[in-house]
């Protein structure tokens, strides 16, 4: 296999205009939103003095993101896509400059973060599937795989950058910075997806009530064997093999070390998944998407397993790397099937139920783990036990679940009428 089919495939870029806008807007605010994220952690736990109220911020924020991207999927397959992108866009601008203006008071309120934690939370849920639903109609179909590797780089490069800026710029200029920083962001991403060609939904979606739009989409779901597949699939890594909520503990206590070898235990699956993303050139190439997809969530679970029985913390950090590595490979197919099998006239309320299952997932998996280590009495047995469940679970779903074993992202899903079929990339000129 030559180098040029490894490394991350970068056609969608050369291909047209459009998508190089969504990737650029998309880089720059992964960015802003872990700068904004941190931020205002810091700002309630020095107003509250409180890691409680930190995590109630958190929980706030993740049930209005829920409640936003439920309720998107369903704008998103009802208005025009460029539209709900950059209404929601600009509110959210708006709230993050509140932020920066509160957090420059002499007396910040803390009552205000709650607020805009809400207000944020709920319109990136609005704008989320409907952002996610324009890459097919941005791209060939045969990019789909490709379009996601490059979305998913931006993801982890900035959630590897993002977090330690926002704390130099904190412990600097001041956490008003960041929320400024993240604004003017929002603003550059609006100038960069203006041009971008409008969406208009299906036609006749419109009229449909908001009950039976999302009855179809959960019936699509229960009938679509690779659709339904694949959020099973992603069940079995993320709710019974995610033992981020357990490093404190590992690495204090299983590792003898202390808050720096806890931060190691966080950074290693990022960097896993930043060279996997780096890697993934032939996730595209690949012909038995299904299997190699079954294969990168087997990866997960092993080295997840791996880690658990790792005595040594280099050795640890090795599997948790190679965790990482498996799951952006995971990532990158899932959202490509996903795409590749959605009919365009459900893009919006399948994308809607795969990210909401992305938001609350690990939230799931990592009390499961918590709940688990305090049954088993060992960290370390809680993780174990995680990763063999996953596996079992993989398996399966495997052989439960014969269409996600032969997907495929190379020619039309198999029984999908051609109007359903993935739109052609739009045709703007480089």
């Amino acid at each position: 296999m030559r180098l040029g089919e490894v490394v991350v495939d970068v056609t969608p870029l050369r291909s047209g205009r459009d998508f190089r806008l969504v990737f650029a807007t998309q880089a720059i605010s992964m960015l802003g939103t872990h700068l904004t994220s941190v931020a205002a952690s810091l700002q309630i736990y020095e107003l509250t003095g409180s890691s409680v109220q930190v995590g109630l911020m958190s929980a706030v924020l993740g049930m209005s993101l829920l409640v936003g991207l439920v309720t998107g999927g369903l704008l998103a397959d009802r208005v025009d896509r460029r539209r709900v992108v950059l209404v929601t866009r600009s509110v959210t601008a708006v709230v993050v400059t509140g932020l920066a203006v509160n957090a420059a008071l002499p007396d910040p309120k803390e009552w205000f973060v709650f607020v805009a934690a809400v207000l944020a939370g709920g319109t990136s849920g609005l704008g989320g599937p409907a952002m996610m639903a324009a890459t097919p109609t941005l791209v060939a179909p045969g990019q789909l795989a490709a379009a996601g590797a490059l979305l998913t780089l931006t993801a982890q490069l900035g959630g590897m950058v993002g977090p330690s800026l926002a704390g130099v710029i904190a412990a600097g200029p001041g956490l008003a910075w960041c929320f400024a920083i993240d604004a003017a962001i929002y603003v550059v991403g609006l100038a960069l997806l203006a041009p971008l060609p409008k969406m208009p939904p299906v036609a006749g979606a419109e009229g449909q009530h908001p009950l039976k739009a999302m009855a179809e989409g959960l019936r699509f779901l229960r009938t679509n064997q690779v659709v339904a597949g694949l959020l099973l699939i992603d069940v079995c890594a993320v709710v019974f093999a995610m033992p981020y909520a357990l490093f404190p503990e590992l690495g204090t206590e299983h590792f003898g070390g202390g808050p720096s070898t806890v931060g190691l235990l966080y950074t290693a699956p990022a960097v896993g998944s930043f060279f996997g993303a780096l890697a993934s050139g032939w996730t595209g190439r690949v012909h038995h998407t299904g299997r190699a997809l079954i294969g990168a969530v087997a990866v997960w679970g092993v080295a997840i397993t791996c880690f658990g029985l790792s005595p040594d913390l280099w050795l640890a950090l090795a599997f948790l790397a190679l965790a990482g590595l498996g799951d952006t490979a995971s990532e990158i197919l899932r959202r490509a099937l996903l795409q590749h099998y959605t009919p365009d006239r459900l893009q919006g309320r399948v994308g809607s139920l795969w990210l909401a299952q992305a938001t609350a997932g690990p939230s799931v998996g990592n009390l499961e783990a918590g709940l688990v280590a305090r049954a088993l009495g060992s960290s370390a047995g809680a993780v174990v036990l995680g990763g063999a469940v996953c596996l079992a679970g993989v398996a399966a779903v495997a052989v439960a679940v014969p269409g996600l074993r032969r997907a495929t992202l190379h020619g039309p899903p198999a029984g999908q009428p051609d109007a359903d079929a993935p739109a052609e990339p739009s045709k703007t000129a480089d």
